[in-house]
């Protein structure tokens, strides 16, 4: 048992990933300010690589969307909605009126199970 045990604890420290941490003031290889200016210059070009790229993501994404704005497309989409919106709130008003008789159903019911248990057997057959 305790040889299993050690053997999935040693496979499980294996498979975690080590982390690894910038600037991190153990590191040997940062000690020297030539080696920390130079991570540090190569991050900073990366951050820069990067958010140029999502720039232009985006730029075209707004291109994009200008283009099917353009084309008309959000019309019938407005249409589409409003219709579909009606149709819901159509829905809503009839669950409400529905739930709205099934409560009076229900109380009327209640009392009738109440009459019948009180002794008013002509209560009881609803």
């Amino acid at each position: 048992m305790r040889v299993t045990l050690s053997i999935c604890a040693a496979l499980a420290a294996a498979l975690v990933p080590v982390a690894a941490f910038a600037d991190d003031p153990n590191d040997p290889a940062m000690r020297n300010a030539a080696a920390h200016a130079r991570d540090h210059e190569m991050t900073r070009q990366l951050n820069v690589d990067e958010s140029a790229m999502v720039h232009e993501r985006d730029a075209r994404y707004a291109q994009g969307w200008r283009a099917y704005r353009g084309a008309g497309n959000n019309l019938a989409y407005n249409d589409d909605y409003a219709a579909r919106m009606q149709d819901h709130d159509r829905a809503i008003a009839g669950y409400a009126h529905d739930r709205a008789q099934y409560e009076r159903n229900m109380a009327a019911w209640r009392r009738a199970v109440a009459a019948c248990r009180a002794g008013d057997y002509s209560a009881c057959g609803n």
